[in-house]
């Protein structure tokens, strides 16, 4: 009976994230009062599914741990909501909605993983949602924050370099450094620090000397990264700088530019790091070393061939057979068990995010705040086509989570801090808005 209950589940997680993804796109195209309608519905699937899964999992496995764990986290997600509710009468509620599903969907999977490493993130992600609402307040009332380029360009270039000098090396890259015990991905919150250094450099002018002034900064960060063998978030870096320059300057000529010397910067990468020509190797033909380089790709395919559209269900599947299954390669394991037209929803739910990132972008008038979203929307989104195209073996794998979702407290953080500064743009130009509609009443 368990095992009928288990496959019947699965079915209904899909029809419910897919209900979810459906309202994620039809927002766009209507009224305000039915937005409101939309992300009422939204949330009613997000908590359907947000207590079936728990509920299979707790069939499964009678732990009655995972009831405690749901009840807590049903309790977050409630008051989270209702914090931004009475904090910003004009918060965008989808973004908000958005970001609760894709931690649902990350507990869930890391609870069927590792119930420690679950509990782990849901305390970093309780701490990181906390001490991020007030960034939408500050956002809207700090316009000083465009007169200090030099201060993010040095802090971010110096905390890459702390990390290449004194990194832990992690699968041949330096990533991380540990301070008392506690290990921090600098590199994450530096993404972040480097869209406000280009932002604040092109609000103050676009002519060539700032450009090539602003470049030279750009490509120090960059030429850092790839000094740690930390070429993933090299290549998030190097693309986001040419889609901000390109907006700043109105040039395709930038943007042809840019590809050339992405080509040229992939072929030195080849020839300079080992690293680099293996993972390009097993991603090219994993089966030639199967039990050995290519076992994770190898087993990350499994996982998704095994599962297929619509999943093995929950406790159903092995994805705990992939190595570092909870971080880089967690679209597998989602995959596996919730099946693949669940995890291509999750995707559409990030792309969803992104529109709604270029949407808030079109909106600004500011160029600073316009080059802020452009460049933070930019990062998200390849951030998560790398961490998709690398489990499914469409690219080679670059070792970047999938924000929200995979486990890691660095990442988990300096993801809230981004949809926070969206928010708070997005605040800003509703209230903006308005003023100028109730002015022109009066």
């Amino acid at each position: 009976m368990t095992n009928v209950i288990v496959d019947l589940s699965k079915y209904l997680l899909i029809l419910l994230i897919a209900m979810y993804t459906y309202w994620n796109f039809r927002y766009f195209g209507v009224s305000e009062e039915k937005k409101k309608i939309l992300c009422r519905r939204q949330n009613q699937m997000m908590c359907l599914l947000h207590i079936l899964a728990y509920g299979v999992m707790l069939l499964k496995t009678g732990d009655f741990k995972l009831a405690a764990f749901y009840m807590v986290q049903a309790v977050f997600f409630q008051c989270y909501r209702f914090a931004y509710r009475r904090l910003y009468k004009n918060r965008s509620e989808i973004l908000v909605n958005n970001m609760c599903l894709l931690l649902c969907v990350g507990f869930i999977i890391l609870a069927r993983l590792s119930f420690s490493k679950a509990l782990h993130q849901f305390f970093l992600v309780v701490l990181s949602g906390t001490a991020t609402l007030a960034i939408p307040f500050i956002i809207g009332r700090a316009w000083q924050l465009s007169r200090i380029p030099w201060l993010y360009g040095m802090l971010g270039a110096g905390l890459l370099a702390a990390v290449l000098m004194a990194g832990d090396n992690s699968y041949g890259a330096q990533l991380s450094l540990t301070v008392k015990g506690i290990s921090l991905q600098p590199t994450e919150f530096v993404k972040i620090i480097f869209v406000f250094f280009v932002s604040a450099m092109f609000y103050r002018s676009t002519d060539t000397r700032q450009i090539g002034i602003t470049t030279v900064g750009a490509a120090l960060h960059v030429l850092i990264l790839a000094a740690s063998k930390d070429l993933g978030s090299a290549l998030i870096f190097f693309v986001t700088y040419i889609f901000m320059l390109f907006i700043a300057s109105s040039d395709w000529r930038y943007l042809g530019a840019g590809g050339l010397l992405g080509c040229l910067a992939s072929g030195a990468g080849w020839v300079l790091f080992s690293h680099v020509r293996v993972r390009v190797a097993v991603w090219a033909d994993p089966w030639a070393d199967l039990d050995n380089k290519g076992y994770q790709i190898t087993q990350s395919l499994f996982s998704i061939g095994t599962g297929g559209w619509f999943g093995m269900g929950l406790y159903q599947g092995m994805p705990g057979k992939i190595p570092v299954v909870e971080k880089d390669f967690i679209l597998a394991a989602i995959s596996e068990e919730m099946g693949a037209l669940f995890a291509f929803c999750i995707l559409l739910i990030c792309l969803g995010c992104f529109i709604q990132f270029m949407m808030i972008a079109c909106r600004m008038e500011a160029m600073f705040y316009k080059l802020i979203a452009v460049g933070l929307g930019t990062m998200y989104i390849v951030q998560v086509f790398l961490t998709a195209g690398g489990a499914c073996k469409f690219i080679p794998s670059t070792g970047v989570t999938l924000p929200f979702v995979s486990y890691g407290g660095s990442s988990v953080l300096s993801t809230f801090i981004l949809f926070s500064v969206i928010q708070g743009m997005y605040i800003l130009k509703r209230s903006e808005e308005e003023e100028e509609a109730y002015e022109a009443y009066i």
